[in-house]
């Protein structure tokens, strides 16, 4: 999500830094900054924007010494400014840290420490980590940090100096990637291994639960409870292109990886007594809430297809009416708002111009607004009423794939909250939903495991040849076929189309000839029956048949030529892992094919014109 570098030596650590930081914002930013202990204090410098604003800011006041920390922030808690910018200290400056990740019980902490008379100066939940730092010390500064650690609530990679001791550089991984970098007479860590390719290729990655203690010649692990840690070196083969995608061939591919990870991220800190806590993030009141009518989704691509899924959902968790509609066809079509209107815009980017432009005419009309993005401050969440952030990080590849999945767990949430507030569910069933909400980031890791992936690819590679391809599916699966479809063409131009699976007979029957692919979807249990006679409609006529089912189904192996398991969860929540193997499938195609995975063409990233 974010950029760390650390250094300790004996050269100046302002250059390495800045050096590393610009090999880390292929991730994405809004504020960059360093700290540097110059022989006496902590000097720090910071600024809202790119690496180029922090460099014009140093130019007149730059940082010397041999041991410093730099950071690139992608904002979360706090809108980007340079009040927000890491590295954060304590009131005294004796501490200074960046962070990457979440601290989901920053505000508890927070509170703690401002009755003990601590003084902060952002709105980020990172800044309690320094506070604490100085609230707790005890002398010595590894005993210290194992005590904030041991406060902490979240995901966390840390990078802490001191000018109690400035001969240390400590680190911290709980659940967000950091690496510690080996040379002679100088040590290094960083949230990636480009930051610091061009001066070490031994590296130790840290694990979950554990720290690193750097000196200008030594670097110590150990678990955080003290347990030393033996581990060997690792040496990087990568070049600097291969880095920057973490050793993966493509951003998309790294991205998909990703997704475990981005689906904690978003399910962090918004979850309390087994229910969902969104009343820091919503400031509708519960009579406002009651008071809604209905509900219009509008999004673009991929975030529409996200939106079709939260139709079932919040329709199903709450009754209420809701409509889904293509950004660029809504204000057009004189859609009925009113004050009893919840508009909903989904937009990863936030600048997605027809989203914007239909979310200006809702507001106009009196409708409330609640942007579900994953950019804080963009034009979206500074239109909307409310804002759902996804941490999902910077997505690099064109093709959307962890942002899609994140914003469909803040739609679920979302959609919980509704149903708390209106009463719509019993509270038992609710909970049950958000268990099976917190299982969801260990399936899609079983969904990512090597033999599964294998089935996929395999596939993928025997359909390439092909220019058209089908995807079918009932209920949500429908809505999960459409966004499997859209990947598909998008990045291997493969003509893929995905239909309502009980249309088939109106039409699209005429199509299947023998051979052709088709990509079928059966994990909705009401609606299994169904699809299985429609699979074999098609089969009938000649088709090559992936099927995507649940794991404890044994049947659909019978109609299909290749099956693909899901782990076992609520029919709810399928969308989530159903579409792990549709985004893979669609990436291995394009590369059988031999097209650019991360840049399609006629594509961009964020469409910020009508």
């Amino acid at each position: 999500m974010c950029g760390i570098v650390g250094y300790i030596g004996s050269k100046e650590a302002q250059g390495i830094l800045l050096e590393g930081l610009s090999k880390l914002e292929y991730r994405g930013y809004d504020s960059a900054g360093l700290a540097v202990y110059n022989g006496e204090t902590i000097g720090v410098n910071k600024s809202k924007g790119r690496l180029a604003d922090l460099e014009a800011k140093l130019s007149t006041r730059s940082l010397p010494g041999n041991l410093g920390i730099g950071h690139t922030r992608w904002a979360t808690h706090g809108k980007p400014s340079d009040e927000n910018a890491h590295p954060h200290t304590d009131e005294h400056g004796m501490f200074a840290i960046v962070h990457n990740g979440i601290i989901e019980n920053y505000i508890e902490l927070k509170e703690e420490l401002i009755a003990k008379g601590h003084r902060f100066t952002s709105e980020t939940d990172t800044e309690v980590v320094a506070k604490l730092l100085a609230d707790l010390w005890d002398g010595d500064l590894v005993s210290t940090v194992r005590k904030v650690v041991a406060r902490l609530h979240g995901a966390y990679a840390l990078g802490i100096i001191s000018e109690y001791e400035p001969d240390k550089l400590v680190a911290v991984r709980l659940a967000s990637p950091l690496v510690v970098g080996l040379g002679k007479g100088e040590n290094f860590i960083a949230s990636d291994i480009p930051a610091i390719l061009k001066h070490t290729r031994e590296v130790y990655i840290l694990e979950d639960g554990e720290m690193a203690v750097l000196t200008a010649d030594r670097v110590q692990l150990m678990r955080v409870d003290g347990t030393p840690v033996e581990r060997e070196v690792m040496q990087v083969q990568w070049d600097m292109e291969t880095a920057e995608k973490g050793g993966y061939d493509h951003f998309m591919l790294k991205e998909i990886y990703e997704q475990p990870k981005a689906i904690r991220d978003t399910l962090a800190s918004r979850l309390k007594d087994g229910l969902v806590d969104l009343s820091k993030e919503i400031s509708l009141t519960k009579e406002e809430i009651q008071r809604i009518e209905r509900i219009h989704f509008v999004a673009c691509g991929t975030a529409y297809h996200a939106g079709l899924v939260g139709k079932y959902v919040v329709e199903k968790l709450t009754r209420i009416p809701v409509e889904v509609d293509v950004a660029s066809e809504y204000r057009y079509r004189e859609p009925i708002i009113n004050d009893r209107t919840l508009f909903i815009a989904v937009s990863q980017s936030g600048e997605t111009a027809d989203t914007l432009a239909a979310l200006k005419e809702a507001k106009k009309q009196g409708a409330k607004v609640l942007a579900i993005t994953n950019v804080v401050g963009s034009s979206v969440a500074r239109e909307a009423d409310d804002v759902i952030i996804t941490w999902a990080g910077p997505e690099i590849a064109v093709a959307s794939t962890k942002a899609y999945t994140s914003q469909l767990i803040a739609i679920y949430l979302f959609g919980i909250y509704l149903a708390q507030v209106l009463g719509t569910k019993e509270e038992a069933e609710l909970k049950e939903l958000v268990e099976h909400l917190l299982e969801l980031p260990e399936k899609t890791e079983e969904l990512l495991q090597p033999e599964k992936v294998k089935v996929v690819e395999q596939f993928a590679r025997d359909i390439a040849k092909h220019q058209n391809l089908f995807f079918i599916g009932r209920g949500l699966d429908y809505a999960v076929a459409l966004e499997g479809s859209l990947k598909l063409k998008e990045i291997s131009y493969i003509h893929s189309e995905a239909y309502a699976a009980g249309e088939l007979k109106h039409g699209t029957l005429a199509l299947i000839e023998e051979n052709i692919p088709v990509i079928a979807i059966a994990t909705q249990k009401a609606l299994y029956e169904k699809t299985v006679s429609n699979i074999q409609e098609v089969k009938a006529r000649g088709a090559h048949l992936l099927g995507v089912t649940v794991e404890e189904d044994t049947e659909l192996k019978k109609s299909v030529d290749e099956v693909i398991r899901i782990p076992a969860t609520m029919d709810l929540l399928a969308p989530v892992l159903t579409v792990v193997p549709l985004q893979l499938f669609a990436y291995y195609a394009c590369v059988e094919r031999g097209y650019d995975v991360d840049k399609p063409r006629n594509l961009a990233k964020s469409v910020t014109v009508e």
